[in-house]
């Protein structure tokens, strides 16, 4: 179901006048950016501050948008992982209130402070607010994402099929493990991780040959 903007309003003000609303515009999601490589560590972190700061009414779910990834290792074994769709962000569903006296929703500041104060959080994604005189940079407004944009996220990374990763690039130095060229060595022309295949040359009757060959029947050489 979806409400008009005067909807908001009207679901905000009736009832015995509590801020408390249920409304789709009450529950929005923010992006959070955070350190790099600590996008683990912030959610784990947050849920655990959810229910010490007694907060989990209003900060409803802390998510990391992932895709499935298969990494091809050095011997050629596959290992099933997760990629992430935003590297150095986190999502995190918040719950608003009505305020009547600026006729506009806002998040609450227990759960601002709960999320800004968090290890390792560096800032909500929004507008930056200048200070009006002085120095410095003033402060961002969080900005809620669009739920078109949120479905487009969660979307993506349910449906996306599985990225494959190897380490492994042009110049590389390889050793074939299987097929008809086994125990052949040559060096990677080019990698096609979507085909979960490679073009190396080999040295074939004296002479250098561009060959196809599958990732897991290569090993790189060190």
């Amino acid at each position: 179901m979806t409400y008009a903007a005067d909807e908001f309003h009207s679901l905000a003000q009736s009832g015995d006048g509590s801020e408390e609303v249920i409304s789709p515009e009450a529950f929005r999601w923010y992006a959070v950016q955070v350190a790099s490589g600590c996008e683990k560590r912030v959610k784990t972190n947050l849920e655990q501050r959810r229910q010490t700061l007694d907060v989990a009414d209003k900060i409803v779910r802390v998510e990391i948008p992932q895709t499935p990834a298969v990494k091809i290792r050095k011997d050629g074994s596959r290992q099933t992982t997760e990629e992430k769709v935003f590297p150095g962000y986190v999502l995190v569903q918040i719950k608003r209130v009505w305020n009547a006296d600026l006729n506009q929703w806002e998040m609450d500041d227990e759960a601002w402070l709960a999320v800004k104060n968090t290890p390792n959080v560096i800032n909500f994604v929004g507008a930056e607010q200048r200070h009006r005189s002085g120095r410095g940079r003033g402060h961002v407004k969080p900005m809620p994402l669009s739920p078109t944009e949120v479905e487009r996220i969660f979307k993506q990374a349910q449906e996306q099929e599985p990225v494959i990763k190897i380490d492994m690039a042009a110049g590389d130095k390889i050793l074939v493990l299987s097929g008809p060229f086994k125990d052949f060595e040559g060096e990677v022309i080019e990698v096609s991780p979507e085909r979960s295949k490679l073009k190396a040359l080999l040295s074939i009757f004296g002479r250098d040959t561009p060959v196809e060959l599958e990732f897991n029947q290569v090993q790189k050489q060190s």
